[in-house]
């Protein structure tokens, strides 16, 4: 982008304006000078005046721009961040999709993706190039250029459309504010991009947080994602974002003709980027004559991971050629000619120091190990769940064990094993609790089940637990009555079970801090919508074991009123199809208790519905319906629709939807990556098999 004379002359004429006072007739030079600085320092990583020096730049720009508005550049860096706050970010389109990439987790994978590709493109015995990048971990970012200006950017959102973050985007400093695609004939280009946080200012941002008294950042994706979708840019810009481009999506001339063809190959069009000032992420070697030689380089970025500036989760492998790339084409959910490396789960040791409990929804106790702190994967590993006794007798744990942990799929901390060769003798077997932690309450535990539960039903600590669900987006879903409310609300006595969350003095509530009027009558608001809920949402609200949302809907099918099933016998639950002895055992025993009978006539005194509604009643099937009689089943990735709205369709056309394969199946409607349920379904050799477009033209 900048020869190294152009750099020098950038360098002179700014430190001889350090000097003097600068006019207006110096305002597109120094404009220049900045935007140059800026990519040395956010984009070349090599800057060449100190921050002092670039300010006092910085305000003499500013200055200049007060004096005379109107000559305010588009591409200035006081352009960067607006006054503007964003409320809310419209859903904008994107011109090409944002596709989701299939996966890959060694070098069979990757064979049988060079295999498709070899297949789709009809390539025997040539050799195919490839060309390797490293897959960061950050936020999908999109950004438009019209005119040579950068004129909108969004999030991933769907991959169809996502959120306008355009005020956001350019106050990102590696995101140049205009870049000469005109040079290159192309007049509108869509680029595809990862916002990503240094690891080091990732450290620094949290320490200035935990500080000033605020919530830590889990990791630096989290951290790069949320600073995408700030309401204010400036916070945006305070985060410290990065946006490398890893690929030019759509590129037309004035006449709407596509240039990308032109470019040949990927890694061209890359170059061309990096020529236009964008950052690039480039690595040690990245074009690979082969498929073997592009899972060498992803082994070799995986056992270096931690040595790069930022995280990175895997690797993406692509075929560089673009008319190849366009012979093989996509699926409505991935580009066939790029696939993920997947990086194996990250191990890390640690001590186990102490094991603490938690009680569920349910009653079940859950014991925790408390470890000593350590880095995982991008974050900091402090709490891992052991699930049950049993758990912690088969690994054999102890207190004071080294053990090691995992992350699988970077996501959730498990114990692997102890390491029982490192035991100095010293450690204490952990004894699981026989009464509950938290009302003293003695355990019990179901022969076939592994958890141990109170059967209090006026324990305080499942009572919390339950008004957590109740009030969640799963259950009846008051909006803006989250689990720190809750919490709150409990701590402070004003709620003791479900049914004060419908009683609570909204007067009280105003005087808080963080609260007022309008969010007081918000809340109310929310918890009056609640109270006019269907039954089965009531029902499955109530956290009875293994009554869910299914059976919640079926039984709801059957009354007319929550008190019913106060009279229920087994023998009235298992006459409905797919519903069995443990849900009704369960179901029962909570009726029978007449704490919880107590509770719900007092939600019924608070205007709670307790009764049958319409949307509670059967859905009557269309006239003469397709799969009128029938059983479905729904498996792997739908691209068109989502599984609910699929399996709505299915009822309003007669069918009744299951959720496993047995004899008892007479459809099988299948998505991307069908898996087990599809082999078993064949292997039954009665189910009909459909796609998911079979499925759409068979209702049309």
């Amino acid at each position: 982008m900048y020869d190294n004379t152009l750099q020098n002359q950038l360098f002179d004429r700014s430190k001889s304006f350090l000097n003097i006072d600068l006019s207006i007739e110096n305002y597109d030079d120094l404009v220049e000078m900045l935007v140059f600085h800026e990519w040395k320092y956010y984009v070349d990583n090599s800057p060449l005046l100190s921050d002092f020096e670039y300010d006092q730049l910085y305000q003499k720009l500013v200055t200049l721009e007060k004096v005379d508005p109107n000559i305010i550049r588009t591409d200035s860096p006081s352009q960067r961040v607006s006054s503007d706050l964003s409320q809310q970010f419209e859903t904008v389109p994107h011109w090409n999709p944002m596709l989701s990439l299939a996966n890959s987790y060694n070098l069979e994978d990757l064979s049988d993706f060079d295999k498709q590709i070899r297949k789709l493109t009809q390539i025997e015995e040539e050799s195919i190039t490839y060309f390797v990048e490293p897959k960061l971990d950050g936020g999908s970012v999109s950004l438009v250029y019209e005119g040579d200006e950068l004129v909108r950017s969004a999030t991933r959102g769907n991959g169809i459309a996502g959120e306008n973050i355009t005020a956001n985007a350019k106050a990102i400093y590696s995101v140049p504010l205009k870049a000469k695609f005109s040079k290159h004939g192309i007049f509108r280009a869509e680029l595809r991009g990862e916002a990503v946080i240094e690891k080091g200012v990732f450290a620094k941002n949290n320490k200035v947080r935990q500080e000033n008294g605020l919530e830590v950042f889990a990791n630096p994706r989290n951290a790069a994602t949320g600073g995408l979708r700030m309401k204010n840019p400036l916070d945006t810009k305070d985060r410290g974002l990065v946006l490398f481009i890893f690929q030019l999506a759509y590129a037309v001339d004035k006449g709407g003709n596509d240039v990308l063809p032109t470019l040949m190959q990927h890694s061209s069009s890359l170059d061309i980027l990096e020529g236009l000032g964008f950052k690039i992420p480039r690595k040690e070697k990245q074009i690979c004559a082969t498929i073997e030689e592009a899972f060498e380089v992803c082994t070799t970025w995986e056992n270096k991971r931690e040595e790069y500036n930022y995280e990175i989760d895997g690797a993406v492998v692509k075929v560089d050629d673009i008319a190849l790339q366009n012979k093989c084409g996509s699926t409505q959910h991935h580009p066939r000619w790029a696939i993920a490396f997947k990086f194996k789960a990250k191990q890390a040791t640690s001590t186990l120091l102490d094991v603490e409990y938690q009680i569920g929804k349910t009653g079940a106790i859950t014991p925790v190990a408390k470890v000593d702190p350590v880095h995982l994967a991008g974050v900091t590993v402090s709490s891992i769940s052991l699930h049950n006794e049993e758990f912690i007798t088969q690994k054999d744990l102890r207190l004071g064990d080294k053990v090691l942990i995992e992350r699988a799929g970077d996501v959730i901390p498990y114990i692997v094993k102890s390491l029982q060769e490192l035991r100095s003798g010293t450690e204490k077997k952990i004894v699981f609790p026989t009464n509950c932690p938290f009302c003293d309450t003695t355990l019990s535990k179901a022969e076939d089940q592994a958890a141990w539960r109170c059967e209090n039903v006026v324990c305080d600590a499942q009572n919390l637990q339950r008004m957590i669900y109740h009030v969640s987006k799963e259950a009846m879903n008051i909006d803006g009555f989250g689990k720190s409310y809750v919490e709150k609300f409990f701590e402070y006595g004003w709620l003791k079970d479900i049914s004060d969350i419908y009683n609570l003095d909204y007067d009280k509530i105003a005087v808080l801090e963080g609260f007022g009027e309008k969010s007081v009558e918000n809340l109310r608001a929310s918890i009056e919508a609640a109270k006019k809920n269907p039954l089965h949402k009531l029902l499955n609200s109530l956290s009875i074991h293994h009554l869910g949302k299914k059976a919640s809907k079926l039984i709801a099918q059957q009354i007319n009123s929550a008190f019913d099933l106060v009279d229920w016998t087994e023998e009235n639950f298992v006459e409905i199809k797919d519903i069995g002895p443990v849900v009704a055992e369960n179901v029962m025993y909570y009726f029978d208790q007449p704490a919880n009978v107590e509770m719900l006539r007092r939600l019924e005194s608070y205007g709670v519905n307790m009764n049958q509604t319409e949307e509670d009643k059967p859905k009557q099937a269309k006239e003469g319906a397709v799969f009128s009689g029938m059983t479905i089943l729904f498996t792997g990735s739908l691209q068109t629709m989502g599984r609910k709205q699929a399996q709505a369709l299915a009822e309003e056309h007669g069918a009744r939807n299951i959720s496993a394969i047995s004899s008892k199946l007479n459809v099988l409607v299948v998505g991307e990556k069908a898996g087990s349920k599809l082999k078993k379904a064949q292997a039954l050799g009665t189910v009909q098999i459909l796609t998911e477009q079979e499925f759409l033209e068979a209702i049309a």
